[in-house]
């Protein structure tokens, strides 16, 4: 089998719900759509979705990628020779990790279909569906509140609640929550947003709530202290924005830094890596969640496939594709209380005859 032809296309996708992490709000989003068509017929479509701070890209840095690199490079080539072909492209992109997802996923989702199964069968297979949490911004305590009431009626099970701006206000957002919905799991991201005295006070001050996941509470440049975090807290601490690369799985786990991985394939660049780094990670006795940007469905379903494919993936934040207007790709899997469920068509679910 051989790749004949690649296309692609833009989607500048409004949010409808902007939000507020700790260092910038997002009401828009841009992703691309890559086309992998085969002399065998199989076509296969992988999600790119560039951002400046979690994948080191621009839109324009992603559609230079495509037509300059990724597409010379890939036609002609046997998808099936994806180690090689990924490897090789990953020296091409450098940093560029969304769009290096975006190749990974095309190339499975024309092997799975190819091999006739969803992506994640061909992957392992060992789950069939995954509980995700849903995510609140950093906003006021009473916004945050009638959002978690507004989730909880839709069936989530699981909050994460963005913070890292205001540590008593996050302390008592927590509380309240957890007031007024005692069985829904709580898990907290601090955004790189405390000191060291700040993630331990705030652990201590909302440890009556059981809080599930501590996610990123410090910045990524002394990553040290996530580690300190980790040493004095009874909860686990997830690292995120620390790990982009399998080189910084194997440090955090090696200096025993955090006691979670974040994996995210637009930030480290596919399944395939993905796939390393979760190794790492159960080698180090650390659970693995799968997480996500401001996806379409399409990289929404990606990391749903990956994350049902591996026993150590025990945990999934895959809602970026819920505030996205207009989805095209939306029934790619299913979505009903808070559980999310693959469809059983070939690989991704994708194929144009779908609409």
């Amino acid at each position: 089998m051989r790749i004949t032809n690649i296309s692609f296309e833009r989607l500048d996708l409004k949010l409808s719900d902007p939000y507020t992490i700790a260092y910038e709000t997002i009401d828009r989003t841009s992703n691309f759509i890559l086309k992998i068509e085969t002399d065998g017929k199989f076509v296969g479509y992988g999600c790119a979705a560039p951002d400046p701070v979690v994948t080191n890209e621009s839109p324009g840095d992603v559609t230079d990628a495509i037509k300059n690199i990724i597409i010379p490079y890939l036609k002609g080539k046997d998808p099936f020779t994806y180690a090689l072909l990924l490897l090789e492209l990953k020296e091409l992109l450098r940093r560029r990790s969304s769009a290096l997802a975006m190749v990974d996923m095309a190339l499975f989702d024309i092997m799975s279909k190819k091999a006739e199964v969803p992506l994640y069968k061909f992957l392992g297979g060992f789950r069939t569906h995954m509980a995700t949490s849903i995510t609140i911004g950093i906003m006021g305590v009473e916004e945050t509140l009638a959002n978690a009431n507004e989730y909880v009626k839709q069936g989530f099970t699981i909050l994460k609640i963005k913070g890292g701006a205001n540590l008593e206000e996050d302390i008592t957002k927590m509380r309240m929550i957890h007031e007024k919905h005692p069985n829904i799991e709580l898990r907290f991201d601090g955004n790189q947003g405390y000191s060291v005295k700040e993630s331990v006070a705030f652990v201590k001050a909302t440890a009556a709530i059981g809080i599930e996941i501590f996610e990123q509470p410090t910045k990524i440049e002394s990553e040290e202290r996530l580690g300190q975090v980790t040493g004095q807290v009874s909860i686990p601490v997830m690292a995120d924005e620390s790990l982009k690369t399998l080189t910084d799985a194997f440090r955090l786990a090696q200096n025993e830094r955090v006691d979670m991985v974040n994996i995210k394939l637009q930030k480290v660049g596919g399944i395939w890596v993905g796939m390393h780094i979760n190794s790492v990670a159960k080698a180090a006795k650390l659970d693995a969640m799968v997480g996500c940007i401001d996806e379409c469905g399409l990289g929404i379903a990606a990391g749903l496939h990956f994350a049902l494919s591996r026993p150590n993936i025990v945990y999934a934040d895959l809602d970026g594709h819920l505030d996205i207007i207009d989805d095209p790709y939306h029934s790619v899997f299913k979505l009903e209380k808070g559980i999310l469920y693959p469809t059983e068509k070939h690989g991704l679910g994708f194929s144009e005859t779908n609409f």
